[in-house]
């Protein structure tokens, strides 16, 4: 991103002696990516992080898959997915590669039980139902409808509900997270033509400082299982950290749509990037405005990436048929297109209401079984004229 945050105490000099004020050290831990060459925060915990009482068995969370190697357009029914009660166990992973696993969850209940930890992937949630407070060791984020959550893999949190109505897109990304290359200056700061601004972000804020002793589970997923460890003291007793790395949050809403005399291409509409895929944010926006500009996008051939679209609210002008909550997946190596009659009917249009999140993979996507039961299995010939309209 990069972007350096501080909350709490923190000593003059790093790796230095820091005195509790009724004795004894704080224990400074680095949190890290990417070896030593990747962004870091320094944190100052009340007990050593490192104290293991016990270790239960793993469970495999491996998706399963159906189809390997897909060549068919897709629209899942996302809203399908039934809530659960537990926040990990709601997760139902639905497209897959080994860069990402894209899911949907339906949580119903407030991660309180347990603490957790991907330490295989950045994480983004995507909060398209609820609202509520994230809470980690480096501090708290409120989030709302419409907040994307990006939580760097290794950070400890839970997570807390307002309310049982809660819908989350979810992405596990192997590969770090960031903001595209092209809105960066060299030093990283984000550019005046960006779509957003460091202003934009939701910072932590609120660390909370526990310094209780007894038997704390930390469910930690790894190499694709779920591991549960119980550790000796509670995680969250950071009394300060500062650095660069950390959770935060943004608002779809404040992503600030780029447009021109003819239809952009998706790239503008980029939010974040990895090596391995991008995120783009679809934001209510003027049409283009060239006197004969046709506001559909053209037809294109996806031939390098496959599309993932999930529908959030708004018109959707390019598709018939669909509803908040639904994805379609656009396979590489066929083209595809606004469906039969949407390139006419745009003609004229000055402006939509659309909100959607797209995620653009470099790699193919895979086909997990529950993806099949949302499956409506006919959008493949929604371009037909006499197709679903």
């Amino acid at each position: 991103m990069p972007m350096y945050h501080r909350l709490g105490k923190v000593p003059p000099k790093r790796h230095t002696i820091f005195e509790k004020p009724n004795g004894g050290l704080y224990y400074e831990q680095l949190f890290g990516t990417i070896g030593f060459d990747g962004m870091s925060s320094l944190l100052y915990h009340t007990h050593r992080p490192t104290m293991v009482r016990s270790i239960g068995e793993a469970i495999d969370l491996t998706p399963k898959i159906a189809v390997t190697k897909n060549m068919m357009a897709r629209k899942l029914v996302g809203y399908n997915v039934a809530p659960k009660d537990d926040f990990l166990e709601s997760r139902v992973p639905v497209l897959v590669n080994n860069d990402i696993w894209i899911g949907l969850a339906a949580p119903r209940k407030s991660l309180r039980d347990y603490f957790y930890k991907n330490a295989d992937a950045d994480e983004i949630l995507f909060i398209h139902q609820g609202t509520g407070t994230l809470r980690t060791l480096l501090g708290n984020i409120k989030f709302a409808y419409g907040d994307y959550l990006v939580i760097p893999r290794g950070m400890i949190y839970q997570i807390d509900f307002d309310s049982e109505n809660n819908r989350i897109l979810y992405a596990e990304s192997f590969h770090p997270i960031y903001t595209p290359k092209r809105y960066r200056n060299h030093f990283g700061q984000l550019l005046e033509h960006s779509p957003y601004c460091e202003r934009d972000y939701i910072l932590p804020q609120d660390l909370e400082t526990h310094d209780e002793q007894g038997e704390f589970i930390i469910k930690i997923k790894k190499q694709g299982a779920l591991h549960s460890l119980t550790y000796d003291t509670h995680p969250f007793d950071v009394v300060g950290w500062d650095g660069y790395n950390f959770p935060y949050g943004f608002s779809i809403h404040n992503f600030e749509p780029i447009t021109g005399r003819v239809h952009q291409p998706p790239p503008v509409h980029q939010t974040f990037e990895t090596a391995a895929f991008v995120v783009c944010s679809f934001c209510p926006r003027l049409y283009d405005y060239h006197p004969k500009s046709i506001p559909a996008p053209y037809n294109h051939s996806n031939i390098d990436s496959d599309e993932m679209l999930y529908y959030v609210d708004g018109d959707f002008m390019s598709r018939n048929n669909i509803g908040p909550g639904y994805i379609t997946l656009h396979p590489g190596g066929i083209p595809h297109g606004p469906h039969p009659g949407a390139y006419e009917r745009s003609i004229g249009q000055t402006k939509t209401e659309e909100l959607a999140v797209m995620i653009d993979t470099f790699r193919p996507l895979q086909i997990t079984e529950a993806a099949l039961k949302l499956d409506d299995g006919k959008y493949y010939q929604s371009w037909l004229e006499d197709g679903e309209h």
